[in-house]
This record gives structure tokens, C-alpha cells and sequence, in this order.
């Protein structure tokens, strides 16, 4: 079961102009586990090995504990719900420190 702050390897699809496509990795950001496992949808945000010097973008370091092949960046502009059907596979999870970033970065564009 999918829960917050871990990553996935997600299936997006095919996009629209600049939008996530095909397979690639996301972090999961809700909602809270309380939701229970039937709840179909879970809040992603996908992740970028491109480097564009964004601040909306945080950095996320490849390791065993992320389960990333390369240094990558959250992509925090592109949040989105999606069915738990697109999660394809688990790859890890992100810590305290990631979190807050990503976080602040959210509540920011939310204007929270």
C-alpha cells in the first residue's frame, strides 16, 4: 500500500504539453493512511532528472534509501491526484528534511 513520503514508480500516461508522461517516479503525498486502503486515489508529484535551478524544484539524492537511479528533482508545480491503479511499483521513500521542503514549496503555492 501506497503511504506518504514514499516514492513509486508511476504510469502517467500520455500527456498534455508539459505534464509528466509514461513511467516515471513520484512522491506520494496523500492522502494520510487513515483514508484506509480502499480510498482510490492518491496525491503525487512527479519527479525530473533534469536539473532547471527552479525553486519550486527540491532535490532528492539517489540512494538505496530512495530507490533512485539518479539525483532527482520534485517537481513540486505539478501535484496531482491520480487512481492508485497508475502506481506501478514501490521504489522508497524520502526523510524528514525532503519532506518539510516539499511541503513549504506546496504551502506556498497554495498560498497557505
Amino acid at each position: 500500500m501506497a503511504s506518504v513520503d514514499d516514492l513509486w514508480l508511476v504510469d502517467f500516461g500520455d500527456p498534455y504539453p508539459g505534464e509528466p508522461a509514461a513511467h516515471r517516479p513520484a512522491l506520494i503525498i496523500g492522502p494520510p493512511d487513515t483514508f484506509g486502503p480502499g480510498f482510490p486515489f492518491v496525491i503525487v508529484v512527479p519527479l525530473t532528472t533534469a536539473r532547471r535551478g527552479l525553486s519550486l524544484h527540491v532535490e532528492v539524492e539517489a540512494n538505496a534509501d530512495t530507490g533512485l537511479d539518479a539525483t532527482s528533482y520534485i517537481q513540486c508545480e505539478l501535484f496531482r491526484s491520480i487512481n492508485r491503479n497508475r502506481l506501478v511499483q514501490p521504489l522508497g521513500a524520502i526523510g524528514p528534511d525532503i519532506r518539510s521542503q516539499v511541503r513549504t514549496v506546496i504551502k506556498t503555492l497554495l498560498n497557505h
